[in-house]
């Protein structure tokens, strides 16, 4: 199947896309030090994209699916994640708040995004471990789940740091716990479940598309050395390392 547009000039094009809207959204944010804050991780996002882009390009699809939650991710910057006005929205437009239809009580657009973060980041994750590590089977759909669930782990850990350092208004801006004393643990829950629902469509559509999916999976679970590792690996080097000296 051919595609017309080069694939080096579709990501050029969400590039200036996605410049656009940062720009826009960077006027006037609800909180500029915090709209900094939250724009620290994109900055290291794009310095890793465009440093791996010649090398490593990545899929259209995987290049849509980050494009996408970053633009999620711009939005709740702007306006600072417990204050994206998303009800105010769909009011406008059907006359009702969303949070009245679901029985949500707070603001969760900060709930979203991190069930975003799992579902938009976890088939691009995939695809770098099936081209870098040659992962194949059950562990190219193990590994970017618990990629996501550690990495997300991580990111609850540096909220907390910078709301410890930076304390007071942009503290508890940047936290976005909004009172939930088990704000960390949800949001790592949501990005574990989105994350697991972006590698079950993943196997569901290789299982229909792939002949050896099941072959694949099973010999990926096989033992692949029947070599015991820990103290008898060390001795085995230790023993090849004074041969090598001698």
């Amino acid at each position: 199947m051919r595609i017309a547009l080069p694939h080096h000039r579709y990501a050029i094009i969400l590039l200036g896309i996605f410049l656009l809207i940062w720009l826009l959204l960077a006027i006037a944010p609800s909180d500029r030090k915090d709209w900094a804050l939250e724009n620290a991780l994109v900055v290291v996002c794009f310095i890793y994209l465009i440093a791996t882009a010649r090398h490593l390009p990545l899929s259209r699809v995987s290049y849509t699916l980050i494009f996408v939650f970053l633009c999620l991710h711009e939005i709740g910057a702007h306006y600072t994640y417990a204050a994206v006005p998303y009800d105010n929205w769909f009011n406008s437009l059907f006359g009702c708040t969303f949070n009245s239809l679901v029985g949500w009580q707070r603001n969760n657009f900060d709930r979203i995004i991190h069930f975003s973060y799992g579902l938009l980041l976890g088939y691009p994750i995939r695809e770098v471990f099936c081209r870098v590590a040659d992962v194949r089977g059950f562990w190219s759909y193990f590994l970017p789940l618990d990629v996501t669930m550690s990495t997300s782990m991580l990111f609850e850990l540096f909220e907390w740091a910078a709301a410890e350092f930076f304390g007071g208004n942009l503290g508890v801006a940047y936290l976005g716990a909004q009172g939930d004393i088990w704000d960390a643990q949800k949001d790592m829950a949501l990005a574990s479940t989105g994350a697991l629902v972006a590698m079950l469509i993943t196997a569901a559509i290789n299982l229909y598309l792939q002949r050896d999916f099941a072959q694949e999976w099973s010999a990926s679970l096989k033992v692949k050395s029947d070599t015991p590792l820990g103290e008898d690996e060390i001795k085995r080097l230790w023993r090849r390392r004074r041969k090598q000296s001698q």
